[in-house]
């Protein structure tokens, strides 16, 4: 069988099953959910036996450290699959709900009922929690899922799956439900964004070329972000111990995730006070400054820090990396200016004491998710309660931020009426 043949025979089978998974009942979902969860549990060491596979592939290959870090599971990252998946279970599912019924003159009722999309298709790279994350929110919203990972997490993938689909077979659901590409052949990222007659939404989660080719060549709808590069804004009223310790988290929690900031904006009225804190702070992580003209004057003032001249190509690049890019700024006005000229709609932040000022930045900044006082790495469907997300989307139609339950399904009218006709 050749990839058309095995990618049709893929897709045919996930929109079949996709009309069973939409009138499953909660309870069936949540036992398949469940017992995935007991699966993956019970078969940890063989999880990490293949992970290893791949990280072994990983450094053959000199993959970026970055992408090393996104592929490699431990005991605490599988036990954070785990919990996801109970976490879902939890979850109120949207599926089926009315919302906004009005009585009409005419005596009748309408609403809009909560439905699944249908079939959908993720095209990840290396993260194999996608894998899960994406089969349990796509069985929760009723959806069918054909899941496409990189082929340097092929072997994580492969045995994730196994457990979803047992815990599926478990509960008495199709296990067409979610399907995961059985081959690595690049050809079938190709095949899979020219079936509109079985995939519903495509959603790509990896690096900006991946996502920008998918983009560029799918014949079915995209939920997408093609980059974080997200901000902190210190303003000149902020509490600097704040300004300080969200700085610091929000550039080194973490380093190769999309909601880590990339550029950090200080107001020129208090850069003298604050910036040395936090330079110090990132000289002890090793953290490379790019800065404007008065910031690194700052910078070179502190021991081990490595500085050099920021770039106007600098302002709109996401490293993840150690690197962070710090520009002084006059005012509120002239840092959501520079986050909306060079921002990708992500996440950014401001920190502030004034009620005034944050609600000029939350109205003012074209972002997905914007946040007064707090770190960008908030910025998670897990955080925000959705239990987890298949990914971030800046789009402004059908949904914009983490993409979690209520992301993954679609509304349609519905009418109730007792014999009424139309005079």
């Amino acid at each position: 069988m050749n990839l058309e043949e095995y990618l049709n025979r893929v897709g045919k089978s996930a929109r079949t099953a996709s009309y069973n998974i939409s009138t499953a009942n909660t309870g069936q979902k949540n036992s398949a959910l469940l017992a995935a969860a007991e699966e993956i549990e019970n078969n940890i060491p063989l999880i990490l036996d293949e992970n290893q596979k791949d990280l072994v592939f990983a450094e053959e290959k000199q993959l970026a450290t970055a992408l090393i870090d996104r592929l490699a599971l431990n005991k605490s990252r599988v036990l954070s699959i785990i919990e996801s998946l109970r976490h879902v279970a939890l979850l109120d599912d949207p599926v089926g709900s009315i919302e906004q019924l009005n009585a009409r003159p005419s005596g009748i009722q309408v609403g809009k009922m909560r439905v699944p999309i249908g079939v959908i298709g993720i095209i990840y790279e290396s993260r194999p929690n996608v894998t899960i994350e994406a089969a349990s929110l796509c069985l929760k919203s009723g959806n069918a899922a054909i899941l496409r990972g990189g082929s340097e997490a092929f072997h994580s993938n492969q045995v994730l799956s196994k457990c979803f689909q047992r815990g599926l077979e478990l509960a008495d659901l199709d296990t067409s439900c979610v399907q995961i590409i059985n081959t690595t052949d690049r050809g079938a990222v190709n095949a899979m964004i020219n079936l509109p007659e079985y995939i519903d939404v495509i959603i790509p989660r990896g690096g900006k070329g991946l996502i920008e080719a998918i983009s560029t060549g799918s014949r079915i709808p995209v939920i997408k972000h093609l980059d974080g590069v997200c901000h902190v804004f210190i303003d000149k009223d902020a509490d600097f111990q704040q300004a300080i310790d969200i700085t610091i988290n929000a550039k080194t929690q973490r380093y190769g995730t999309c909601n880590t900031i990339e550029t950090l904006l200080v107001s020129e009225a208090i850069y003298e006070q604050v910036l040395p804190s936090i330079f110090q702070r990132l000289a002890e992580k090793s953290v490379h400054i790019k800065a404007c003209e008065k910031a690194i004057s700052l910078a070179s003032t502190i021991t081990d820090l490595k500085t050099s001249p920021a770039t106007e190509d600098d302002w709109s690049t996401e490293y993840l990396a150690p690197v962070l890019s710090v520009k002084v700024v006059p005012d509120l006005s002239s840092a959501i200016q520079h986050i909306n000229q060079y921002g990708s709609g992500h996440t950014d932040a401001i920190i502030t004491k004034d009620h005034q000022k944050a609600m000029k930045f939350l109205r003012a900044v074209d972002s997905s998710s914007v946040m007064i006082n707090a770190s960008t790495r908030f910025a998670d469907g897990f955080e925000y309660g959705l239990g987890a997300e298949i990914g971030i989307s800046t789009n402004k139609l059908h949904t914009r931020g983490p993409v979690g339950l209520e992301g993954l399904t679609t509304q349609k009218y519905v009418v109730l009426g007792d014999g009424h006709i139309r005079e």
